[in-house]
């Protein structure tokens, strides 16, 4: 009996012991991932004052008045200065009101693994949710549409963003807003008196709030990253592994195809296959003839019982293992396009979210930043950390040539105008030998393409456990 006590004691303690080891890993991880993923800017991101700058098909001027002279660049944080006019805030406003998904720590064990967070090997996951997020909102809010309280938010440039630090912040701003939301809630019942503006503000919102927490880092949001890495599985991708752009638009395909929402049920994915988009699939999409959903009801009362809108999303390499230059003016053109959801792409080491340009930089979301797991499960969770009010750039020489670009098509109707401007801007020039893609009539089954679609996406789906399979792939950090 002794002896059963001292072993039980023994098993406790041990047990105990393997608890504190694995707490003093997860402080270790954290601490490391607060270091590492943490922004230090050393500089600010410049704005020239004398160029447009495209944002998802809407375009900004910064423009200086007061000044004969003016500068000929200026921070993201100088726009408030009085000598900057016209729409310099309404860029910050529409920047700050897109979906920012980006590393998080101590969520939920990923399916299959042990893992917790994503930091290091996430970025594509993250860039193919933010794409998805924003044809989302224009599906469901309309480009027009902006956060209330995008302006709000303090630029990342101003100071060191550790992780403990975001959750202080987090804590601090859902306790100061209580009031506000609790508020909110009670509008409904005097939407009346407050008139048919402020009940579809409140609306708005709300669809806000449900579209950032189909994002949610927990097994059961529907496009979140359990979901995408669950997805992934079925194409012999694990949690921690690399996932590239291409392979990214077809876990997007699955995730939004599978997915039950009502709210959902009024849009699906369209990926090109081998560069061309067949236009006979892309109708049918529209028409709810391929997928799973067997109510294909879209949220536009105005479009037809059997029509939805469709994402058209085009895994493309743009040059051999660096971009080619020749394609800058093109990237910019489908930039300003209003129905450009943006590009899955990045840099070498690096995958970003491209919504814009200005001159030959591009505009960027950075997912390589690494916040506290939020729980989205709650009809209050804090917005704060789902939105970035610091917008980042880098010159289009720097980009990685495998990428996914995105667009959004609400009807048939839309989408004929659509391959008819994006047709005119694939135009070869003199120095291109081949457009990014092109469009073509029928179905892909027409051209009797029976490999499996993952299969013939060779130049952007590479196993990145053999050695010298790097061209094209993004290396993991």
């Amino acid at each position: 009996m002794c002896c059963d006590g001292f072993c039980s004691v023994a098993d406790k303690m041990e047990t105990k012991e393997t608890d504190e080891v694995e707490k003093l890993k997860s402080k270790l991880m954290s601490a490391w991932h607060n270091v590492k993923y943490s922004w230090v800017l050393k500089s600010k991101t410049a704005f020239s004052r004398n160029s447009p700058v495209f944002l998802l098909g809407k375009c900004y001027h910064f423009t200086a008045v007061d000044d004969e002279s003016p500068t000929e660049s200026c921070t993201a944080e100088a726009l408030d200065d009085d000598v900057v006019t016209g729409n310099a805030d309404g860029f910050r406003k529409d920047f700050t009101s897109r979906v920012w998904l980006t590393y998080r720590e101590e969520f939920p064990t990923l399916p299959g693994s042990t893992i917790t967070s994503d930091c290091g090997w996430g970025c594509t996951l993250r860039a193919g949710q933010m794409i998805l997020a924003q044809a989302l909102l224009l599906h469901i809010l309309g480009r027009d549409w902006t956060w209330s309280e995008a302006m709000t938010l303090e630029p990342l440039d101003t100071e060191t963003w550790t992780s403990s630090a975001a959750r202080r912040l987090v804590a601090t701003l859902e306790a100061s807003i209580q009031g506000e939301r609790v508020q909110v809630t009670q509008q409904p019942l005097c939407a009346a008196q407050g008139g048919a503006k402020e009940a579809d503000s409140y609306l708005q919102e709300a669809y806000h709030r449900t579209i950032v927490s189909w994002f949610g880092d927990g097994p059961s949001a529907l496009l979140g990253i359990h979901r995408l890495v669950q997805l992934g599985m079925t194409s012999g991708k694990r949690a921690g592994d690399w996932y590239g752009p291409a392979v990214m638009a077809h876990i997007l395909r699955k995730a939004v195809d599978e997915a039950v929402d009502a709210m959902l049920k009024g849009i699906s994915v369209y990926v090109a296959q081998d560069c061309t988009v067949y236009s006979a699939d892309v109708i049918d999409s529209h028409s709810g003839q391929t997928g799973s959903h067997s109510d294909p009801q879209g949220l536009n009362s105005e479009a037809a019982p059997d029509s939805r809108a469709v994402i058209i999303l085009i895994p493309v390499r743009l040059g051999g293992e660096k971009i080619n230059p020749e394609y800058l003016s093109f990237v910019k053109s489908i930039l300003s396009l209003e129905y450009c959801i943006g590009i899955i792409g990045g840099k070498p080491k690096q995958a970003y979210y491209f919504v814009g340009f200005q001159d030959d930089s591009l505009i960027y979301m950075d997912p390589h930043y690494c916040q506290s797991f939020v729980d989205v499960s709650t009809s209050d969770f804090p917005l704060q950390s789902f939105h970035c009010p610091s917008p980042k750039k880098m010159p289009f020489s720097k980009m990685d040539p495998s990428c996914t670009i995105g667009f959004y098509s609400k009807n048939v109707e839309h989408y004929e105008r659509i391959s008819t401007e994006l047709s005119k801007i694939l135009q070869p020039s003199s120095k291109e030998k081949y457009p990014a893609f092109t469009f073509m009539k029928g179905h892909g089954k027409d051209y009797e393409l029976s490999t499996g679609i993952e299969k013939r996406e060779w130049p952007f789906i590479r196993d990145t456990r053999k050695a010298g399979t790097t061209l094209g792939d993004f290396v993991l950090l």
